[in-house]
């Protein structure tokens, strides 16, 4: 290749050197725009087909880690890019094998057995094990690892017990029983276990990397990952490059070579870098622009329908959110139908329920009597609730703060909800907003609010992936402080039940004991908005919205 560029430039430098020279020929300019031609096709690797193909894909957030065990917001999709799970989700959002071949399940539902490919590597090149998943597993309950999301697997034998510091590691239902060969038993059968080893929580990290690097095991140049790609670049709140791991066990059938991840929390912007080609896949931009962007680019807009609940959250530790009244009046005074029509242009639905339609195994989800009402009639209850509790219009005055993350429908249902209860109780109602990973970060901590905007898509489905959010033992997810003992009785009730058809009515119970007390205010239930650009191939809409980049190609 040297010899050539050397010949190339050489023929370029004799070509421009006659063509100054001489004033008698025009084919000497044309001959070194041919070579010049032949030079750029020579630097991209003589053919344009051999370039690197490369998706350019956006995230609400800059991720606040890419620590499995921490991550919250912004890193979800690069993270399972980066690092392969026992089972992983296919493009329509169904479960596969993923580092584990196969596995077998016994006949109580309690133990599962997996294979883990032998040709699984780590970055490095060194082989996955069985033993890095357990590690894996045990690091997550380990309480000093103060995972986000150590409840998810709680279905393992013990994993509560240890995480509370009541039990030892080493008792972790897992066992390593040979190299390729993990065994996982069970508190109890869990009919989405599979899918629970799919989430990105779950995803295994190299313990050699961790024992070494600390907390910067996460870093470009020191993390060593087991997926489809593996991390080169970070810069904090501008891009995360991912290019392809050689090292993956399925490398001949990953297309990309290079994956850009742009943290564009504001949606506008996001439409816009679409729009200017600087972008193939964008998620989660404004609802309004529905019907122009339709108009433009057709079947590259993507309405996709999935199991998530927008709700609002009260602080029920202050006045005047811990009454009932209050919240039952806030709540029936908004209208759910006007929202889904006006904010997100026909791509919600209205709801009552905190669980959202479409879970096989619960069936319907339970409402609160008003539910039923017309909405004339639910504003007048809530009028006349509201001054039985002594706030509103001639009674206290009523003022409430909204916190909600950086983000247009969310701002415009804010608002709306706002002009709401100002017309309705003569609210002073202000508007609050960070950017998500901020936002989240400071429910999380169980920062003081009063009225909070958040929405929850399901990390399985199930409806106890919504409902164990409010139980009184959950530490990160509980924003409103809930604590109602019917609650935990049916929940808990709803674990130690092995009939589905009784589990199912416990959860129901659980589900009617919150909308009744009404710490949470479900509102809607959204689809996912995609961008999609036509030369993006493989990306299908699924209820789990997980789209993995190793079934992606690009194509002009």
């Amino acid at each position: 290749m040297a010899c050539k560029l050397q010949w190339m430039f050489r023929l370029m430098f004799i070509c421009n050197g006659r063509a100054m020279m001489s004033q008698r020929s025009r084919i000497l300019p044309i001959m070194s725009g041919v070579v010049t031609g032949l030079l750029c096709v020579t630097l991209l690797g003589l053919t344009p087909a051999s370039a690197e193909s490369v998706l350019r894909r956006s995230v609400t957030g800059e991720p606040n880690s890419l620590d499995p065990a921490r991550v919250n917001t912004g890193g979800q999709f690069a993270l399972r890019d980066l690092f392969e799970g026992l089972t992983v989700y296919d493009p329509a959002g169904k479960i596969i094998p993923g580092a584990a071949e196969s596995w077998t399940i016994s006949p109580d539902g309690i133990v599962y057995t997996f294979k883990i490919r032998e040709q699984a590597k780590w970055s490095d090149g060194s082989p996955v094990t069985a033993e890095d998943f357990a590690y894996s597993l045990r690091r997550l309950q380990d309480p000093k690892t103060t995972a986000l999301h150590p409840d998810l697997l709680y279905p393992i034998k013990n994993a509560e017990k240890i995480n509370k510091g009541e039990l030892p590691l080493d008792q972790l239902g897992t066992r390593v029983i040979d190299d390729h060969t993990l065994e996982i038993t069970l508190e109890r059968p869990t009919s989405y276990f599979l899918n629970l080893l799919a989430h990105h929580f779950t995803l295994p990290v190299n313990r050699a990397s961790v024992d070494k690097e600390g907390i910067d095991f996460v870093k470009p140049g020191r993390m060593v990952s087991n997926g489809a790609f593996k991390l080169a670049e970070h810069v904090a709140n501008d891009s995360m490059t991912i290019v392809k791991n050689d090292q993956y066990w399925d490398a001949a059938n990953v297309k990309l070579g290079k994956v850009i991840y742009y943290p564009i929390p504001e949606q506008a912007a996001l439409v816009r870098r679409f729009e200017a080609g600087e972008v193939d896949m964008v998620f989660n931009f404004p609802a309004s622009e529905l019907p122009r962007l339709r108009t433009a680019y057709g079947d590259q807009v993507h309405v996709a329908p999935v199991l998530r609940t927008i709700h609002y959250t009260f602080d029920t530790r202050t006045a005047p959110f811990d009454d009932v009244r209050v919240r039952k009046a806030l709540s029936m005074a908004v209208d759910r139908d006007f929202l889904a029509e006006t904010i997100y242009y026909g791509s919600a639905t209205p709801t009552y329920s905190f669980i959202p339609h479409g879970i096989a195994s619960y069936g319907k989800p339970s409402e609160p009597d008003y539910a039923t009402f017309s909405q004339i009639d639910r504003e007048e209850k809530a009028i006349e609730l509201m001054k039985e509790a002594g706030y509103g219009t001639g009674g206290k005055p009523l003022e409430i703060t909204i916190r909600y993350n950086i983000d247009a429908n969310v701002e415009r249902t804010a608002t709306a909800i706002a002009n709401t209860w100002k017309e309705a109780f003569g609210a002073d109602v202000k508007l609050h907003n960070l950017d998500p990973a901020s936002h989240n970060s400071y429910l999380q901590e169980g920062g003081a609010f009063q009225v909070s905007a958040n929405s929850f898509l399901c990390d399985y489905p199930d409806a106890e992936n919504f409902l164990v959010l409010p139980m009184s033992t959950s530490t990160i997810y509980n924003y409103s402080h809930y604590k109602n003992p019917k609650y935990d009785e049916f929940m808990h009730a709803s674990y130690a039940e092995l009939d589905p058809v009784k589990r199912a009515a416990a959860m129901h119970g659980a589900e009617s004991a919150l909308l009744e007390d009404q710490q949470v205010m479900p509102l809607l239930n959204p689809a996912d908005l995609w961008l999609v650009s036509s030369r993006v191939h493989g990306y299908q809409d699924n209820v789990s919205n997980v789209h993995l980049s190793k079934f992606i190609s690009v194509h002009e």
